[in-house]
């Protein structure tokens, strides 16, 4: 069967308090790509890349005192089936518009800083390592592939280039005589 024929269905109950448990749980089933359907009720397509985020929100649960059911299900018809693969692609969607938006603010930032030092570059490199891993992430949790994931591709090899642009400058900036260029 195809990904988006087959879907677990997670029902969470946890208790009312302390609300960081159910805090807890919503981070992590949003980390892992899951949809969500309702007062308690998410669902991931049925393959492989969503085991272990959706093995970490039960046992979350279940540490909190929760409960947690797992059911396998499809659409009763490929109307539902699209249906279902249309809700989870429009989510990666808006994940994808927000990694975009933070790969022009990656770029706006390099553009904007006038501070040419090694700590700067490394915090850049953290920056474009973190916009890395999240693509990673997303890309693996984008099993139908949303419309925005090639250009986000795209941006993100663009925020490579530019941050090498931008430790060219700063290695030039470190290794240029004082009072060369008078």
């Amino acid at each position: 069967m195809e990904p988006g024929n087959r879907w677990l269905v997670l029902v969470i109950k946890l208790p009312a308090e302390p609300s960081r448990h159910r805090v807890a749980v919503w981070r992590e089933l949003r980390k892992a790509g899951a949809l969500s359907l309702g007062q308690g009720v998410w669902a991931v397509p049925d393959v492989p890349a969503f085991a272990n985020g959706i093995g970490r929100a039960v046992t979350l649960t279940e540490q909190a005192g929760g409960e947690a059911v797992s059911l396998n299900a499809s659409g009763r018809s490929t109307g539902d089936a699209a249906r279902f693969q249309a809700m989870f692609t429009a989510a990666r969607s808006a994940d994808w518009a927000e990694f975009l938006a933070d790969c022009g603010t990656f770029e706006q930032e390099l553009v904007r800083t006038a501070k040419f030092t090694l700590a700067e570059l490394e915090e850049e490199e953290q920056s474009l390592e973190r916009l890395r891993r999240w693509h990673r992430d997303l890309t693996a949790r984008d099993v139908f592939g949303a419309p925005e994931a090639a250009e986000a591709a795209r941006r993100l090899k663009e925020c490579a280039a530019a941050c090498e642009d931008y430790a060219e400058q700063v290695f030039a900036a470190l290794h240029q005589t004082p009072g060369a260029d008078r």
